[in-house]
């Protein structure tokens, strides 16, 4: 059209404000913005999910069994026949376990320093494994040789010891079997309990003569010299003649196995001391031993109790190690999750 001078004008529209439809659907899809220099919010969901960590197979089968072959090698050589023939040779192999532990030391060190990327262990794990492996070490010296001085000590002791067969208490001194381990008496061989005594030092020693009945008449007479003595714990009042140690009560038990214990020794030798000011009773060079009716059985028991000891400490050891590989396992975990 037209214009009064003759131009041509254009109308124009008017733009249409947006709807209110539009207008939410802007501020849903757009990020808002924030009045200041730090921008809007961050586009990442609040409740993103962090990718999770793969646990680390190879470093929790180490931390489990590098540990426990440690205790099990130590507690084999501290229990068994090795220290009993030479203890030397038990702790130098004892010691060359130990260099085995100083050397996952270095692994430590070195994976500090190249912050775990060198293998695919990780700092945190050499760090476990060290530890646990010494505690491991220590356990083994400690448990294998209380195994072996409670248990199979006794047992080689007796084993590498003469058996004498047909020993006469009425005729045999004690110097005469030094060497013995185990000894059967003569038949009608027998404890004489009129002679029993007991001395106490916070357990008490009990001690009863071995003696030989006189075939004819049945009675027990009195001996020149009492070399052989029954023994045993807390089996006895110490105030009257009274033992019941041992197989006392079985009238087939006439042997003994010999008392293998160092330290007990010094203590039944002072209970067999009172006897002889009690009875006026003479014992040159007594002899302790433990009355049975089968020593070789009471021997094996040794071995067997010994061995029974040995499994029971790897399970629990393994139990144990286990559970601390659980347990850390779990724990770094949540250290990575920071």
């Amino acid at each position: 059209m037209s214009g009064p001078h003759g131009r041509v004008s254009v109308r124009r529209r008017r733009a249409r404000p947006p709807s209110v439809f539009v207008l939410a659907m802007q501020f849903y899809q757009e990020p808002p913005q924030t009045y200041g220099a730090f921008g809007g919010f961050p586009e990442k969901p609040f409740f993103a999910r962090r990718p999770k960590k793969r646990l680390n197979i190879v470093a929790m089968f180490m931390g489990l069994f590098v540990p426990w072959i440690i205790f099990a090698t130590v507690f084999a050589v501290m229990s068994f026949s090795l220290h009993y023939k030479s203890a030397q040779a038990a702790l130098s192999l004892c010691g060359l376990v130990f260099f085995a532990v100083l050397a996952i030391g270095y692994l430590v060190i070195d994976s500090m320093r190249s912050n775990g990327a060198a293998d695919g262990v990780g700092t945190n794990w050499y760090i476990f494994i060290f530890l646990s492996g010494f505690l491991a070490w220590s356990l083994g010296i400690t448990v294998g040789g209380a195994n072996f001085a409670r248990n199979l000590q006794p047992y080689y002791d007796v084993a590498n010891l003469n058996s004498y067969p047909a020993v006469d208490p009425s005729q045999v001194k004690g110097q005469q079997l030094m060497d013995a381990g185990r000894m059967v008496f003569k038949p009608g061989s027998q404890i004489d309990l009129r002679y029993s005594m007991g001395f106490r030092n916070v357990d008490l020693y009990c001690v009863a003569p071995v003696t030989i009945g006189n075939s004819t008449k049945g009675e027990l007479p009195p001996l020149a010299n009492y070399d052989f003595w029954a023994v045993g714990l807390n089996c006895c009042s110490g105030e009257s003649p009274d033992f019941h140690c041992g197989e006392f009560s079985n009238p087939r038990a006439h042997a003994g196995l010999r008392l293998m214990r160092d330290q007990l020794r010094p203590f039944f030798r002072l209970a067999v001391q009172q006897a002889e000011a009690a009875y006026n009773i003479k014992a040159m060079h007594p002899t302790f031993v433990y009355w049975l009716q089968d020593p070789t059985v009471e021997m094996m028991a040794y071995e067997e109790e010994g061995y029974k000891y040995f499994m029971l400490g790897l399970f629990s050891h393994f139990s144990m190690q286990l559970f601390f590989v659980v347990a850390a396992a779990m724990g770094f975990a949540r250290l990575a999750d920071f």
